[in-house]
């Protein structure tokens, strides 16, 4: 990522996805702060807002998070238009597919259309897991891991506001130095990158990994909105379709890079492809 810059406060859509209400994790009042200063005409909820397999062990929904509903809700009917797309951890949203709720419609997917005529496939991501070759022991060690940090990046964090210190990323630092990490995220950045290029779209916009930024590949554009217990990150698409990646002060942290048009090579990492 390059150094925040620009801040964004007008935009067209934002994307946000692994919010993870009702767990200890959640930053619920780093996106508050976002939402209060952008005001997007569309709105999407990419997956796992709602942490529904953490919450069934122990639900936790402080005045933040509590907050948080409230505000997207009042998006919602202030005209926003707003699009809850489930994933792996609030799944059992997914058989309300077709159904709008307080003003919120949600669906399985999404094919959305830039300002600038460019048309992307929106989904959570999860469904990219079987086609990256990662043993599941090494998957569940690696999960095992993630809460151990995340634990940490709470510690952490916390001393940091005790010390007037801004947010900072434990779990983001960490990441970047581990190879499993990286492969992974690699090989789901290509399967998705494949999957928008068979469906004939520009782009692919999800989550899931908890790693934001943009990849270029196969002639389409990968786009990861990134997370809300880790990186406090979203996509904002401005007035005229172009791309950022910004934090919860609004910063721009990443721009989309120029996408080459290109045959796609075989994808070695790709079950049934």
């Amino acid at each position: 990522m390059s150094t925040p810059s620009e801040i964004v406060d007008t935009c067209r859509t934002l994307f946000i996805s692994d919010v993870h209400l009702g767990t200890p994790d959640c930053q619920a009042a780093l996106l508050g702060r976002l939402l209060r200063r952008v005001r997007p005409e569309r709105l999407y909820l990419v997956g796992d807002v709602v942490d529904l397999i953490a919450m069934r062990r122990r639900a936790v929904l402080p005045p933040a998070q509590q907050q948080l509903v409230a505000r997207i809700l009042r998006l919602a009917r202030g005209g926003c238009e707003v699009i809850y797309i489930p994933g792996n951890h609030d799944a059992a949203f997914r058989r309300l597919s077709g159904l709008r709720i307080h003003n919120v419609r949600i669906e399985r997917r999404w094919i959305h259309e830039l300002a600038d005529g460019r048309r992307f496939l929106v989904s959570h991501g999860d469904e990219f897991d079987t086609h990256v070759r990662i043993a599941p022991w090494l998957l569940a060690l690696g999960d095992g891991m993630h809460q151990f940090v995340l634990r940490l990046n709470r510690w952490c964090n916390g001393l940091r506001r005790t010390l007037g210190l801004p947010y900072w990323s434990l779990a983001s630092a960490l990441k970047r130095r581990v190879g499993s990490a990286r492969r992974y995220i690699a090989q789901f950045e290509q399967a998705a990158l494949h999957q928008a290029w068979r469906e004939g779209l520009d782009g692919y916009i999800g989550g899931h990994i908890h790693q934001a930024g943009f990849r270029a590949g196969y002639g389409v554009l990968y786009a990861n909105d990134g997370d809300w217990v880790e990186h406090c990150t979203a996509l904002a698409e401005l007035p005229d379709g172009r791309l950022r990646l910004v934090d919860w002060q609004g910063r721009t942290l990443a721009t989309e890079p120029h996408v080459v048009p290109a045959p796609p090579p075989t994808p070695g990492v790709l079950v049934n492809a």
